[in-house]
């Protein structure tokens, strides 16, 4: 049967994401795209902190960068600094970009392990352009300095309004042919055969026919769940945390907005602070077995950077996926697929990486086994990798100041991470498999930040010459704090490149 109609089911970035993307079909096919959501229903709207991938997402859709950083009163990330994870006051900077870059085919971490061994005691860190402009709260676009290729590349993100960007995108999306159909769903009907959706009926009456439908429904998972059944993994035996309380606030501070996210661990969980231009979004994710809500947010308001904004919002939720995210006629995106608690920024990144894995799998002549399966074996193992990387930080701690800490210190881990780190520990080897989303440089910022030691190198590091070693690490770091010098801080950046109405 061939795809005519595309159906979204639920708004949110997700829903628009989806829409925005799909948009693009209409420039070539006849294909009608409606999404159906109601403004009674809200959304959870945490998500507003993005990776590098997230930039290529915009430039596909053609979005010029600096008007949708205005209209969402975005900023620049350059990385996500943890606080207090590995043990209380430590602090580290997870960035975007490598640390140095290959010397004769050896990776910089292991060049750095046998400097480190023979005296050097310059940290890591000070090999990386997107931690030391973080620190120094430093930020410009490589195309802004970059004239003969001989500098290092700045790789960014973006922290944004998650609710603003949803606004962007439909009236993107909208110009491109997309209908919006406000109101809330009272039926879905499958086809008695296939067991298809082949239609959602509103509250109002009016019924909306599909080939296609997209669930962005959000937790609840209105198609992929309610209706189809698909079942539920769950992985809080390994991501214990299952509730959060968001709270935007005032930036009291009087500087401009630091160019990257804060995760701060507390005593049963962590905080993050995502800073825009005029704001900050703040929230503190935490495991009920061992706090209360009232705890929760208590803590949250007193480690605010400034007055509250709204009123707190509290979410529960089940860390996991579903068992399939493509089934049928159904391909859940963002909430509605699983959930990732908001650690290392990958919401979005996994609403981004489901429509373009959508659009690559799609065929609008019909729908095929082959398809269905080959979407839900890539994203399963793209969630199970990010849920791989997550456990690392609550994992690789010393932390014994409460039972939350204990028991993420003491807990089986999946194998696969069990394995990495064993590799790292013993031969420093990091092996970024197929199209995984963490590179080296991801794996040992945290293991190295949260004191995992380097137990060996790679015997090619002792083949490097000394002299040849020498200068091009120096040459590395010179290069670095050299640019780092030059170019602007990152609030004046901002109001000279992207600056939000008041």
């Amino acid at each position: 049967m061939a795809i005519e109609r595309i159906v979204i089911v639920g708004g949110g970035t997700a829903g628009w994401m989806a829409a925005a993307a799909l948009s693009r079909l209409r420039a070539g096919r006849d294909v009608s795209i409606t999404l159906v959501e109601s403004e009674a229903i809200g959304t959870v709207g945490v998500g507003e902190a993005t990776i590098p991938p997230f930039v290529d997402f915009n430039r596909l859709l053609e979005i010029d960068e600096r008007e949708m950083l205005a209209a969402v009163q975005g900023s620049f990330k350059l990385g996500i600094q943890f606080v207090n994870w590995g043990k209380q006051g430590d602090s580290y900077i997870h960035p975007f970009g490598n640390y140095g870059y290959e010397i004769d085919g050896v990776s910089f971490h292991h060049v750095w392990h046998r400097m480190r061994e023979n005296g050097d005691q310059r940290p890591i860190q000070v090999f990386n352009l997107e931690t030391m402009a973080a620190f120094f709260g430093k930020f410009a676009r490589s195309e802004d300095y970059q004239k003969r290729g001989d500098l290092p590349p700045m790789n960014y993100a973006y922290h944004l309004d998650a609710g603003r960007y949803a606004a962007f995108l439909r009236s993107y999306a909208e110009k491109r042919g997309v209908v919006r159909q406000e109101g809330r769903i009272a039926d879905v009907a499958l086809d008695g055969e296939s067991g298809y959706v082949t239609s959602v009926s509103l509250e109002n009456g009016d019924q909306i026919e599909g080939d296609l439908f997209v669930d962005c429904s959000g937790f609840r998972g209105l198609l992929i769940e309610q209706a189809l059944e698909t079942g539920y993994e769950e992985w809080t035996n390994f991501l214990p945390c299952d509730r959060a309380v968001a709270l935007p606030c005032k930036r009291d501070d009087g500087s401009g907005p630091p160019p990257f996210t804060r995760a701060t661990a507390h005593s049963a969980g962590w905080q993050w602070q995502v800073p825009l231009q005029h704001r900050n979004g703040n929230g503190h994710v935490y495991c009920s077995t061992y706090m209360e809500d009232d705890e929760a947010h208590d803590i949250l308001v007193r480690n605010l950077a400034g007055k509250p904004q709204a009123e707190p919002n509290f979410l529960r939720f089940t860390t996991g996926r579903r068992k399939k995210f493509w089934n049928k006629n159904v391909v859940a995106l963002g909430l509605s697929a699983g959930f990732m608690e908001p650690l290392e920024s990958t919401s979005i990144h996994l609403i981004n990486t489901g429509v373009t894995k959508l659009i690559s799998c799609l065929s609008l002549d019909g729908i095929t086994q082959a398809q269905e399966n080959a979407f839900n074996r890539l994203t399963g193992r793209e969630y199970a990798r990010i849920r791989d990387f997550l456990i690392l930080h609550y994992n690789a701690t010393t932390r014994d100041d409460s039972e939350f800490w204990n028991y993420c210190r003491t807990m089986e881990v999946p194998d696969t991470l069990k394995e990495k780190v064993e590799l790292f520990k013993h031969t420093g080897q990091i092996f970024r498999e197929e199209d995984e989303l963490f590179t080296e440089t991801s794996w040992a910022a945290v293991m190295l930040g949260q004191g995992i030691q380097l137990g060996g190198r790679n015997p090619m590091a002792d083949v490097i010459s000394t002299d040849t070693l020498s200068k091009e690490v120096t040459g590395i770091e010179q290069s670095i704090r050299w640019l780092v010098g030059q170019i602007p801080q990152h609030g004046d950046y901002l109001k000279q490149y992207c600056p939000a109405p008041a």
